[in-house]
């Protein structure tokens, strides 16, 4: 059936149609019975669909980081981690999924890179793009995100950056040009920052010129959470829906605009035309989307998924294992992956297997901390409840939580009514197992009572500092007691925060942190020493930490957090059959590369971490990977570093030249260069050949075991060289594949004043990564 959006408009009035540009709440916008209208909800993403409740009562799958996506160069792969998201969503009843992330890995300093999928804005395009198509096919909007120049977190709310038209054009709005134009996003969602002095949420330009304008994008643009500030210049620079709400700049003071003719209505209109589109598309107009039967196993695609984002950037032989007894398995992030960055990418699966599980279950394992970098202490792993307490101290209602994590950012649990909630309680017990000075911990943000047994061990109020409120969420003060236990006695344990609604809208977020006795760092340093010499093989995981990679801040250095690095030293020295695994979401420095056998990167490598480590180091699978950024061997090496505005200001003077094209024009050699990753078999290049844009490129499996190659090619003229296509392609031991990858007209245009073919001679590179080309041919264009 047809749906008659203008006819469906005639029947609102202006304050009908006002109400529908605000959301009535934190992640949703209201629904108008009157004409078939349901809620539209959103929720965040990317690496699963975390719905209205931020809160382990809802769990929800969750893949590997957007930059493992981006690592895989498999856009079917990504096509049906989409699928995947949808179906999730759908479960949940989310509409439309805040994601994915198109900013670009502009400086290595980025927190939030591994959010991103890319340096390069073309990888970052093919890949988004996929990701879009995946989850719409399932009925499902995705807003691709921050529309644009958001490449860094210090400042967002205030920062302006200042670029050139070319380069907006050729680096930063290119991924955006793809996903609307190439796989039709329903959706799209304005930064926070400025650019050229006018704000995202304002920028008619950008907004109504290029995005809804030159691109014809038929979708909904939606703000950032509070990133709309006014009322006249956001209506009219091109913003469709203020999130959240209903408070903000716009409802009442919208609607007094247009009746004083401040606003045109048709402004309006066009604005309510979009939602009701995007709900046609959704199913919350017309009914639901019918389900497509397909049955998603959501765990085997996640350990797939890490499986091929795993890039190994050395290997002296050593991997796959062979023949081993004894595994050492070292590091704290061994014991306790980090699964996921921080922040609004945050999810709660049902599940996470850990290195040290899923390699216990191939080798007979001994585990060592070595050093343990957290700053703050983990929530406690134990099954916990959230009580909800009225004024009284009367139980309004109670929730089973799977680990002592309190959240609820918008919408409290069905049954607790946010007029009378005064306080939440967290109630968990321990079993201790060790006798001691155990440590608890809360991080939050207002007043919290601890209690052990009754007794008050800690009551105090906790202040955020700095200007940013999400830091309330994304990163809380914490605060820690210590309190002695006895092994064998089981302690029960309570935090009480006064908690409430306000405008309909619950903020509770709090955790409750515990860690054992330790013996120290440098007893901690020993015993891994130790048990790395009495094993076959030592496997180190190395990670960052949710102070280092988060959203909301930027990061000040590259270096592994706390001891890491002496740790690798160490272990290395006493067994030379040292696998290093990164664990981090995007660049760190690796000093000690060249004095261990091998070193495997898994990014956030989502809740089937410890399966898929399993599997790759003991080649059941191999690591398909190659890097979507290129990684420095120290940070003063990096070409283009800058992220904190000065004045208010970043300017974007590098131009195009960032990632791989800035260390090449620099002269500089990074550690490891865009592209690069090492598989379990050997390649060669057998002949390429070019016919117009497309390029022929055929490939042989010299190795003993089946593979996986990413081909790579670069376009290249007097400028410089930058990724013009690739081709993921898999083969027997002996068999020689042919691909045939079609370079896009972008591939050779630049922009001055509108889109410009350069005529000329190119050179096309089939290439394993950027400084590995294999072959070459020359074209006319």
């Amino acid at each position: 059936m047809v749906v008659d959006f203008d006819e469906l408009l005639s029947r609102l009035d202006l304050s009908t149609k006002i109400r529908l540009l605000t959301g009535a709440d934190m992640w949703s916008l209201p629904p108008i019975p009157e004409i078939g209208l349901d809620r539209l909800v959103m929720s965040d993403g990317p690496i699963g669909v975390r719905g209205e409740q931020w809160s382990s009562a809802d769990p929800s799958i969750a893949l590997p980081s957007p930059t493992a996506l981006a690592a895989s160069w498999d856009v079917d792969l990504v096509r049906r981690a989409g699928r995947l998201l949808a179906r999730e969503a759908r479960r949940k009843g989310v509409h439309v999924l805040l994601a994915p992330t198109l900013n670009l890995h502009r400086s290595p300093l980025g927190g939030r890179h591994f959010e991103c999928f890319s340096e390069d804005p073309y990888l970052t395009g093919e890949i988004g793009a996929a990701y879009v198509e995946g989850v719409q096919e399932g009925g499902v909007g995705t807003t691709p995100k921050h529309y644009v120049a958001n490449d860094f977190e210090t400042d967002r709310f205030t920062a302006n950056v200042v670029v050139d038209d070319r380069t907006l054009r050729e680096v930063y709005l290119r991924p955006f040009e793809r996903v609307v134009l190439g796989a039709g996003a329903w959706g799209v969602m304005t930064a926070y920052n400025s650019v050229n002095g006018t704000t995202m949420t304002e920028h008619a330009d950008l907004v109504n010129g290029v995005l809804k304008g030159e691109w014809g994008f038929d979708g909904f643009v939606v703000s950032d959470w509070t990133a709309v500030r006014s009322t006249e210049a956001a209506a009219m620079g091109g913003t469709d829906v203020a999130m959240p709400g209903p408070s903000g700049p716009w409802g009442e003071r919208l609607e007094a605009a247009v009746r004083e003719g401040r606003v045109p209505e048709s402004v309006v209109d066009d604005r309510v035309r979009r939602i009701l589109r995007l709900a046609e598309r959704v199913g919350a107009l017309r009914g639901p989307v019918p389900d497509d039967g397909a049955p998603v196993d959501g765990v085997a695609l996640a350990r797939e998924v890490a499986e091929r984002g795993f890039t190994l950037l050395t290997n002296d032989g050593l991997l796959p294992l062979r023949d081993v007894r004894t595994l050492a398995v070292i590091g704290s992030a061994a014991g306790e992956a980090r699964v996921m960055g921080g922040g609004s990418a945050q999810v709660f699966p049902g599940r996470i297997v850990s290195p040290l599980a899923g390699l216990a279950e191939r080798a007979e394992v001994r585990y060592a901390v070595g050093t343990d970098p957290r700053i703050r202490l983990s929530p406690l792993a134990r099954p916990a409840t959230a009580v909800f307490l009225d004024e009284a101290g009367g139980v309004l209602a109670e929730q089973p939580l799977a680990t002592a994590e309190a959240r609820w950012l918008g919408r409290l649990p069905p049954g607790v009514d946010g007029d009378r909630l005064k306080a939440v309680r967290l109630r968990t017990s321990y079993p201790a197992e060790v006798s001691g000075d155990h440590q608890l911990s809360v991080a939050g943000v207002g007043a919290f009572t601890v209690t052990v047994n009754g007794t008050a061990v800690f009551d105090e109020t906790v202040e955020l500092a700095g200007g940013d409120p999400a830091m309330a969420f994304l990163s809380p003060p914490e605060r820690r007691v210590r309190v002695p236990m006895t092994a064998g006695e089981t302690y029960e344990l309570t935090v009480t925060h006064p908690a409430g609604a306000f405008g309909g809208m619950a903020f509770v977020s709090f955790t409750l942190g515990h860690a054992v006795p330790s013996p120290g760092e440098e007893e901690l340093m020993a015993e891994a020493v130790r048990v790395a010499g009495e094993c076959d093989v030592a496997v180190v995981v190395v990670a960052t930490t949710p102070e280092v990679e988060s959203e909301g801040f930027d990061r000040t250095d590259l270096a592994l957090p706390g001891r890491q690095d002496e740790l690798v030293r160490a272990v290395a020295a006493a067994n030379p059959r040292t696998v290093v695994v990164v664990n981090a979401g995007s660049p760190v420095e690796m000093p000690w590369t060249e004095e261990v056998a091998a070193v495997l990167l898994t990014w956030f490598p989502g809740q089937e971490a410890g399966t898929a480590l399993a599997r790759v180091l003991f080649g059941d699978a191999e690591p398909g990977g190659r890097l979507p950024t290129t990684w420095p061997r120290r940070l003063e090496d990096a070409p283009v570093t800058n992220v904190t505005p000065v004045d208010g200001v970043v300017p974007y003077d590098e131009g195009a030249f960032i990632g791989y094209r800035a260390w090449e024009r620099s002269g500089r050699t990074p550690a490891f260069w865009f592209g690069h990753g090492l598989g379990y078999t050997t390649w060669s290049y057998d002949s390429i050949a070019a016919e117009g844009t497309s390029v022929t490129v055929a490939v042989t499996n010299t190795g003993p075991r089946p593979g996986r190659e990413v081909v790579q090619i670069y376009v290249s003229d007097d400028s410089g060289r930058w990724l013009g296509g690739f081709d993921v392609v898999e083969a027997d031991p002996g068999e020689t594949v042919i691909t045939t990858v079609f370079l896009p007209e972008r591939a050779f245009q630049t922009w001055s004043d509108g889109w410009r073919t350069a005529e000329g001679e190119y050179t096309l590179q089939a290439a394993h990564s950027v400084a590995d080309p294999r072959l070459s041919v020359t074209v006319k264009i």
